[in-house]
Order: C-alpha cells, then structure tokens, then sequence
C-alpha cells in the first residue's frame, strides 16, 4: 500500500513544465489514456504488494527482512532514479523514455510472477523501480507537453481523478486476486494493460522534447545517491535481523552515509546537478522538503506494517485489508478542492501546522487497538482522522515548495520535493523494521517468561521470530501450548505495532513544528 497516497508535487510536475506545441485536439484523449493507464500501471503495482506480502511470506518461506526488500528494492530505484527519468525524457524523447519505462515494468512484472524464490522476486521488483522511474515521470512531462498553459488544469483534473480511482481500486482488487487465484497474479495483470499503453502510445501520442536541455546528464548523482540509499536501507535492516553491533550492519550503515556525504558533495560542484543545493538557501524550501520527509516517513511506515496486523494478526482476509484503507483514499480525492481553496485563503503556513498535526492525531489512534473487535470501532477512526489531516497537508505543501523558488526553478523543486516523499517512504520502512524487529523479540521474551514457557520450546520457536507474526509454531506441541505461543506472537506484534504508530504520530507533530519555524507566511518569492 506504499503508493496509496500520492507524494507531492506529481501535478506541479505538470504545471511548471513548458509546452511550445501542443498537440491536435483528437490525440489528446489517447494522451490521457496512454498517461493514466501507465501512472495507474505503477500505481496500482505499488499499492498492491503490501497486501500480498504476508502470503509471498508464508508461500515463498521468506524472513520480515526478505519481505521488506520486496518493497524497499523497488521503492530504492524509483526514488534514486526519478528525477534522471525526467532529465532522460526531456533530453530523448517523452514517448520513447515512457514507452522504455513501461515495456521494462512490463518484463520485470513477468519475472516477479514467475519468480521461484524470494531472492529473485526482490531482483525482478528492482528491474521494476528503473521502469518506474522512466515511466512515472515522463506520464507527467507528456501531458504537459501536449496540453496548452490554459488547457492543463482540466488534463490535471481528469488525470489526479482517474489515477485516485485506481490507487483506491489497487489494494482491494489485489487482494481479491491473492484469495481467488494466486499472489503472482497482482504482477501479470501488469502484462495487458502495458501492451494496450505501448500500443496507443506508438499509435497516437506524438514525440516532444526539451530542446533547450543541453550539458551531460548527472549520471554520477544518480550513482552515488543510489549506492548511498541502498546501503543504508540494507544496514538497518540487517541491523533489524542481526543487530545494531553486527560488522555487517554497521559496514552498510558506515557505507551509506559516506556515500551519501560524496554525492553532496559531488552535487556542490557539478555542473548540472540532478539536485541543486542552491535551491536549499530558501528556508520554506527546506522547511518544506523537511516536513515532507517527516510527515510521509510516518506515513510510510503505517502503509507498510498496517496490512501484516490486519492479515497475521487480526484475521482479515486480504480482500479486506486491501480496501481497509478506502476511506483514507476517497477523502483525499473528495477533499482536494477544499483543501487547494484553504491555501487561497489563509496561505499555505497555516494548514501545514494543522493538517500534520490532525495527521498525528490519527497516527496515535492506530495504536489503541488490540486484538478483535469491529473496523469501524478500531480502525475506521484512525483511518479517518489520518485522511482528514493528509488532504489538509498535500495541497499546501506543493503551493509552498512551487512557491519557494523562482518560477524557472519550480519543475526542478516539484521534482526533488516528490523524490524526498519516496525517500521518507524507503527510509521510514527500514528504521521502523529495525524498531519494530527489537521491540517484538523484547515483548515476546518478557510473555514466554511470563507463561513459564520451557526452555526448549522456546529454542524451538527461535528461528521462527525473523517472520515476526508470520511466525509459525513448532510442531509436535499441544494443542493448549501452541494457543498460548500463537497468542503471545499476535500479542508482541501489537505492541510493537504500537509503538510504531506513536512514533509515527511523533514525526508528525515535529513536522508542524517544522513548518511554523521555517515556512514563511508569504508563500512566493518569484
């Protein structure tokens, strides 16, 4: 469910993206068609895996940190690489960066659903995160470039409208498809609805480039921020599998923030850079990019770990976890309007106070919950005060972070603001799989203590504890021990899932903290 809440700036993408020509009248439907069923293709892949992950676990014998590379290899490439998509499309083409994007999404896909192990379905979603960072951003850039200035606000309209419909479809058609027919189905449905994108965009969609787009491409960037990100993510997760001590977590730890001080560095003095430290001398600039890596870090990390409570823990079928986060989605899409039209009135500071901090109101409620009861009792508040506080934050955030800068600078900006998102997402996962791997051992152990469990059958269930409450229980004990053991791992699992969600609400509260010190109350600068 990661990608069920759009990041910010995907439409500010399109806005600050120049256009010389538009296109004929009757192409521009096949462009809106081409460009919603590609973002949709992504879209939809991304919501989807969440609520698969607890079977691909049990089907494929996989570890929590196995499973959490199947989100983080895909959410790496597409986040590292996303604003080299868009430099590529301008500099070669959009059609044929997008159309690269989605033939390559389309061919990954069939290799995660014929994937026969765990190992090559993380290889096969990473293969998918490059297609994605093609494709995403050239969706964007070619309905910019086929629509005129006065034309773009209802392309923008039909194309946010469409796509919300497909994140809210997404997780609930693919739990549909995990119980009717098999986990691998949610990637090969991927398969026809590329071909149908290919075969319009070849068809109908006309080339465009920037012509203006000259100087080599930061290829070195991309290189390091990839490494950097990468090696961090797998220290921490191996932190969270081993420990924090362990050589191999802290050479990936120790590695990654090297990395990641080159590619700052390197982004001093390049040329071209893909991130221009310029950008970060105006303070709404950072203060916004801050508040967005706070805000959707916590948001990510209730996406990822939401879905294994409702299926391992709490019984739910994955049909109905995936559309457990419905209301969520539908008030962001009801309430988009309303929210743009608060920034008229009352600037963009304002509501970025507000709205986190509501946020952190629904963050919190995630973490009153036990064990049973009805959705509409448990869930169903957090859910909606959560999506109550997302739809004050996004419109007002992409108005301060366009706003920010110069108006020649704004496509750059929306693009950096919409790659931290994605980064607070990957980040968020790994520190939260650390937190949470530490937190259920430690409140599983006190439980097995509690319940004078014998020694050896809590050895027996050591190697178990990596599927945190995946775990399965030993076999040969009785009825009446097994209860008790699969108790007390639901029971772990919640606690920690608690403490997740408070931390969580914590990053929130910081984050409108972060924008009543440093967003000004005057939005532009241009």
């Amino acid at each position: 469910m990661a990608n069920i809440v759009k990041p910010p700036c995907d439409e500010a993408v399109i806005r600050t993206t120049s256009s010389h020509e538009p296109c004929a009248r009757d192409v521009r439907p096949w462009v809106l068609a081409a460009t919603i069923l590609g973002s949709s293709m992504a879209m939809i892949d991304g919501s989807v895996v969440n609520v698969a992950l607890p079977v691909m676990q049990a089907r494929l014998n996989a570890t929590a940190t196995q499973v959490q590379w199947v989100v983080e290899s895909y959410a790496l490439f597409l986040a590292a690489l996303i604003l080299v998509g868009g430099a590529l499309g301008d500099r070669f083409g959009r059609r044929r960066i997008f159309a690269a994007g989605i033939a390559l999404f389309a061919l990954a896909s069939i290799w995660c659903g014929l994937s026969p192990n765990i190992n090559q379905l993380i290889l096969a979603r990473a293969i998918q995160g490059i297609g994605g960072a093609l494709l995403v951003p050239g969706s964007l850039a070619i309905i910019s470039a086929a629509f005129s200035q006065e034309q773009r606000g209802q392309a923008i309209g039909t194309w946010s409208g469409f796509t919300a419909i497909t994140s809210a479809l997404g997780p609930v058609l693919g739990g549909w498809l995990v119980e009717q027919a098999s986990w691998r189905w949610i990637f090969f449905l991927n398969v026809p609805i590329a071909l149908v994108v290919l075969g319009i965009v070849f068809w109908r969609v006309p080339e465009s480039r920037n012509e203006a787009a000259t100087g080599k491409l930061d290829w070195w960037g991309a290189f390091l921020v990839t490494v950097g990100l990468g090696s961090l993510v797998y220290g921490l997760l191996e932190a969270g599998h081993r420990s924090l001590s362990d050589p191999v977590a802290i050479i990936g730890l120790g590695m990654g923030i090297a990395t990641l001080i080159v590619f700052v560095l390197v982004e001093k003095n390049q040329r071209m850079p893909m991130m221009p430290l310029s950008l970060f001398g105006s303070g709404t600039f950072s203060g916004a990019n801050l508040l967005t890596l706070l805000l959707y870090a916590a948001l990510g990390g209730v996406l990822f770990f939401f879905p294994f409570n409702l299926i391992q823990v709490q019984g739910y079928s994955a049909t109905a976890a995936g559309g457990a986060f419905l209301p969520l989605i539908l008030l962001m899409f009801l309430l988009s309007r309303w929210s743009g039209g608060l920034v008229s009135r009352y600037g963009a500071k304002r509501p970025l106070i507000i709205g986190p901090s509501i946020a952190a109101v629904g963050f919190a409620l995630f973490a009153l919950p036990s064990i049973g009861g009805s959705y509409w009792t448990t869930f169903f508040p957090a859910i909606a005060v959560l999506g109550f506080g997302m739809s004050i934050s996004v419109a007002p955030l992409t108005t301060t972070v366009m706003g920010a800068v110069k108006v020649e600078q704004a496509g750059t900006a929306s693009g950096i603001n919409n790659a931290v998102a994605r980064t607070a997402s990957l980040l968020a996962i790994a520190v939260f799989s650390l937190i949470i791997s530490y937190a259920f051992n430690s409140a599983l152990d006190t439980r097995l203590t509690q319940l004078q469990i014998p020694f050896e059958v809590q050895q027996m269930l050591d190697p178990q504890r990596v599927k945190l409450a995946g775990a399965e229980i030993p076999a040969g004990l009785s009825e009446a021990v097994a209860s008790v053991l699969k108790s007390a791992i639901a029971q772990s699992f919640v606690s920690s899932f608690r403490l997740v969600m408070l931390i969580a609400s914590g990053l929130a509260i910081v984050s409108a903290i972060v924008a009543a010190l440093m967003i000004k109350p005057q939005d532009t600068v241009n």
